[in-house]
């Protein structure tokens, strides 16, 4: 039989489920990917912002252009502060996988925001 999913790490609830690769904390809202063998190994590639920092997952970040996004009329603003990002092989050069406040989750490049 399998086993339930661990608790959440931010706010320790014990009844978390699993949406795909994902676990959901349904308390905070909190999702991570559940630690494996293969996650645990060294990341291939090195991800840098737009300055020179390393990137890794969790990191808060700051885009410092702005950017047009299709079907909105504002776009994403320069200073907007991204938190709480998964590092991904996204499409493309995107391998910033987040949750923008007012807009949704969407893909950014690294060469677009700078680590806060």
């Amino acid at each position: 039989m399998d086993q339930p999913p661990p608790p959440c790490p931010q706010c320790s609830y014990v009844y978390t489920y699993e949406i795909g690769a994902l676990v959901v904390c349904p308390e905070c809202a909190h999702e991570w990917a559940p630690i494996s063998e293969a996650a645990t190994s060294a990341p291939s590639e090195v991800i840098k912002d737009a300055v020179g920092n390393v990137l890794t997952d969790g990191d808060t970040v700051t885009v410092i252009k702005s950017l047009k996004v299709k079907g909105l009329p504002t776009g994403i603003k320069a200073g907007t502060k991204v938190r709480n990002i998964r590092l991904v092989a996204g499409i493309g050069d995107h391998d910033i996988d987040c949750k923008i406040d007012g807009i949704g989750a969407m893909q950014l490049k690294s060469s677009v925001v700078k680590k806060s």
